[in-house]
């Protein structure tokens, strides 16, 4: 179901029984706290039995609870406020050990994105990018981040990169200025999705340039103006945004690019390294 859960709800309130409307009430009020309940929970905090928030779900079309809660916390991903985030995980946390459940969040986020990765769709992203006349990368607060991370290896390996400045929406159309069909534009963006990424996405995609998407899910405002979507999942830890599953993505695809740039990269890190020794950039550590 990509219809939103909330519009779903409304437009079926009238055929809903009086457990049940309890049930949609809640979710219409508090649908950041909803996201995250389990169907016991849930029950109990409306004053019905569990499995009537079983039936409930699948009444709404879907295959059962969990899949209504993924709807939910895929709605509420670009929903919330700073303030709720933080709200919501608290309340999730509770009394638990924060740095284990912290750590153990990301690395079932690592198993599920390593199930979930398109290979096929990994592979021409790859291809692309290594035939492509310029690489335009742009990716905006937490997003940014990696960007940077992509574009200082990148830049190490091709000569025709370029880090899309987004201070302002005029800096990221003067930046695409020259983008054509031979060029490849990567968008990152996770919740919440900036306007800006999307802005420049749009931009790149009409002038036909090859648009590749780093995100979240198929929900994510970049899907449909991508050609590429490589998705990895990202998840909120207070309010911070939990990026290790797109990082560890990113990894890949340096690897995967490094690679097939095999000879070239030898020849640059070989011109590089007596650079680095001339210059003192590192420090030697003595054994």
């Amino acid at each position: 179901m990509n219809r939103d859960i909330l519009t779903v709800i409304q437009e079926n309130a009238d055929t809903f029984s009086k457990g049940q409307k309890k049930i949609a009430n809640f979710i219409l009020e508090s649908y950041d706290k909803a996201a995250f309940m389990t169907a016991s929970s849930l029950g109990r905090k409306v004053g019905v039995s569990e499995s009537t928030v079983v039936r409930f779900a699948s009444e709404l079309g879907y295959e059962g609870y969990p899949d209504m809660q993924r709807s939910l916390q895929k709605m509420i991903r670009n929903r919330l406020t700073t303030v709720q985030r933080i709200e919501v995980t608290n309340d999730r946390l509770g009394s638990q050990d924060l740095l284990s459940m912290v750590l153990q969040s990301d690395m079932e986020k690592i198993r599920v994105t390593l199930e979930e990765l398109d290979r096929e769709s990994f592979n021409q992203v790859v291809d692309a990018i290594v035939a492509a006349r310029k690489i335009y990368i742009i990716g905006v607060r937490s997003s940014a981040t990696i960007a940077s991370f992509l574009y200082f290896y990148f830049n190490l390996i091709f000569e025709n990169v370029v880090l899309v400045s987004a201070n302002t929406a005029s800096e990221i159309f003067e930046s695409l200025l020259r983008v054509g069909e031979e060029d490849v534009v990567i968008g990152v963006s996770f919740p919440r999705y900036s306007s800006r990424t999307v802005q420049a996405m749009s931009f790149a995609r009409d002038r036909g340039a090859a648009t590749v998407a780093i995100t979240d899910n198929e929900a994510s405002p970049l899907v449909p103006i991508s050609r590429y979507s490589l998705m990895a999942r990202s998840d909120m830890a207070s309010f911070v945004d939990s990026l290790v599953a797109p990082l560890s993505l990113v990894n890949a695809l340096l690897v995967a690019v490094s690679q097939r740039k095999n000879d070239d990269l030898s020849r640059t890190f070989r011109t590089l390294e007596d650079i680095w020794e001339e210059y003192g950039v590192y420090e030697k550590v003595q054994e």
